[in-house]
């Protein structure tokens, strides 16, 4: 990838590896990675381990802080990598408004895939199928144009490498 900092965004329902690969691109392109996850409020995490879906108000505060960070790190010349599921266009146009170039890798996959990465899943608030059919409803699917897309089913190499290659230039 370029000198200039990066700012990206790896987005996708839950269980499609927006952490495990946000991680491993952050590490692959020198820049500080942030889960979306670690910053909800104790509200919202509490609303989805009751099973809850959250809402576009739930969402409203978590999404500006995400873009201040994208804003900070933009202006202090820092990479960063963001993993949140960033469903709707407008959710990621919030993003965008602490990032005008960020870069969206778009993380998709089959249903019964998602599902079973989730089952397999300990300790973590967000269960259930009944939460992932909300996510999959609620999704804004990105096109070509806003974002580039990979099957989860690929290896988490494969997946980070074809992203790297496809803005390397």
């Amino acid at each position: 990838m370029s000198t200039s900092p990066q700012l990206v965004l790896v987005m996708g329902v839950s269980g499609s590896g927006k952490s495990f690969i946000g991680r491993r691109l952050a590490e692959a392109i020198s820049a500080y990675f942030i889960d979306a996850d670690d910053h909800h409020s104790p509200t919202s995490i509490a609303k989805m381990s009751r099973g809850e879906p959250l809402n576009d108000g739930d969402r409203e505060g978590w999404l500006a802080t995400l873009a201040d960070y994208y804003r900070d790190h933009r202006q202090q010349g820092r990479s960063l990598v963001i993993g949140c599921s960033a469903l709707k266009r407008r959710y990621r146009d919030t993003l965008r408004g602490g990032a005008p170039a960020l870069r969206i890798l778009y993380l998709h996959g089959s249903r019964e895939l998602l599902l079973s990465r989730l089952r397999a899943r300990q300790g973590h608030f967000f269960q259930g199928e009944h939460m992932l059919d909300s996510q999959l409803r609620d999704l804004e699917p990105p096109g070509n144009d806003e974002a580039f897309r990979v099957d989860i089913a690929l290896s988490p190499d494969e997946i980070v490498s074809r992203f790297i290659e496809r803005f390397d230039t």
